[in-house]
């Protein structure tokens, strides 16, 4: 999509009224139980002053500005999203700058602080084409940075993505999109059985970059030595989905990144929306490998946040029909799953809801695992010192407010 999209319901969306962050300043001080990285303070309180948190801590032990009273709410970090291709209408793959910014607002407005913008693969000159338009994103803090998912995947596993634009890895081609990148490129997903891979992957960490095993149909051995093989950062792009399923006489790559995880050399992406995943297979990976191998992901695509109807993920049809999104298949019947249609707190509240998770688990898994990924050091938990990103949620966990760097969206 380039510009808008038409809903179910006729509603055009081809022109973006984007309604500008809020500079009114919130009070500095919140009160109500407290998440931190590794507990709950039930009475707590978390104070910022500018875009800095100043104290995190009981409400007993606050000696600041006058106190709140104590509230029911649930104060936790902002979420962090690796992997995001989109929102509200709008789609990183294809659409304009300013759909690009209503589609990170989208996920603002839902609680998500930080996000990766996503791309698919494309045509070199495609991909080319989306760093330009979407790096100023990057250079003005709408985005984190970008994720390009291929175009050296694997065709076998390409899930929704069109095969006609997966290639063998080209590390001339690579250069290329992370010279024009200039450092915003943040994340790249590579199969381990493309041609040059240790060459590819050396270059993305010497960019600063983090590798993303995923959308592989290589065997256990071949993952495994992929990811040790890597000198800097490791993720796996949606864990199971995009790979052939794990058996107990042929572990597979999904095998492979479950024991990466499990020894701290690899941090497992989950699309925990109900849709991807079975709620039992999130409970399943977290009490296997634990919250800080762990980063919750949205996968988001055009459609999360719409009507069901037809959209669009890079150059491939989506259809979209009891809030699943599903590429839109030649003959009628439901094509392969095609992105996510919920925020990253939606995902979060789900783990604690569906999987049982602890809160402080799951936040760590939205917010606090995914930011050191990434190398963010300050954001993804309530801590003195950091960027105050803090979401207020009520007793149910349904969001109340967001604040990003201090302000109120």
């Amino acid at each position: 999509m380039s510009g808008g999209v038409m809903s179910r319901g006729g509603v055009n969306r081809g022109v973006v009224h984007r309604r500008e962050p809020s500079r009114r300043m919130g009070p500095a001080v919140v009160r109500g139980t407290v998440i931190t990285r590794d507990a709950a303070i039930d009475d707590g309180v978390v104070a910022w002053s500018g875009e800095t948190i100043d104290w995190v801590g009981p409400a007993g032990r606050f000696h600041g500005a006058a106190l709140p009273e104590p509230s029911d709410s649930v104060l936790v970090p902002g979420m962090v999203d690796v992997h995001c291709h989109g929102g509200g209408g709008y789609g990183f793959p294809d659409s304009s700058a300013d759909g690009a910014r209503y589609a990170a607002r989208h996920h603002l407005l839902r609680g998500t602080t930080t996000l990766l913008a996503s791309l698919v693969s494309a045509p070199p000159a495609k991909l080319l084409e989306r760093i330009e338009i979407l790096s100023p994103l990057v250079d003005d803090g709408t985005v984190a940075g970008l994720h390009l998912e291929g175009p050296f995947l694997a065709a076998e596993c390409c899930g929704a993505q069109d095969p006609t634009h997966i290639i063998d890895g080209d590390p001339e081609l690579l250069a290329q999109l992370l010279d024009a990148g200039g450092g915003r490129v943040r994340s790249m997903t590579l199969a381990p059985e493309t041609s040059h891979y240790p060459e590819l992957a050396k270059a993305l960490t010497a960019a600063g970059a983090v590798v993303s095993v995923g959308h592989t149909a290589a065997d256990f051995d071949t993952v495994t030595t992929s990811i040790a093989a890597v000198d800097g950062p490791v993720s796996v792009t949606h864990l199971f989905n995009g790979m052939k399923p794990m058996h107990h006489r042929d572990p597979g790559a999904a095998g492979a990144s479950l024991a990466a995880a499990a020894t701290g050399g690899a941090v497992v992406e989950l699309i925990g929306d109900g849709v991807h995943l079975a709620a039992g297979t999130v409970e399943m990976v977290l009490r296997t490998v634990g919250a800080n191998q762990v980063a919750l992901v949205s996968d988001a695509m055009q459609a999360a946040g719409m009507p069901d109807g037809h959209y669009r993920l890079g150059p491939l049809d989506v259809t979209v029909g009891g809030g699943v999104a599903r590429l839109t298949s030649a003959h009628g019947s439901p094509g392969v799953i095609a992105g996510g249609m919920a925020s990253l707190l939606d995902v979060v509240v789900r783990a604690v809801r569906q999987s049982h998770v602890r809160l402080v688990d799951a936040v760590l898994a939205g917010a606090t695992t995914p930011a050191r990924l990434l190398g963010l050091a300050d954001r993804g938990e309530l801590a003195a010192g950091l960027r105050a990103d803090v979401l207020e949620l009520g007793p149910d966990l349904a969001l109340r407010r967001v604040i990003r760097a201090g302000i109120d969206v």
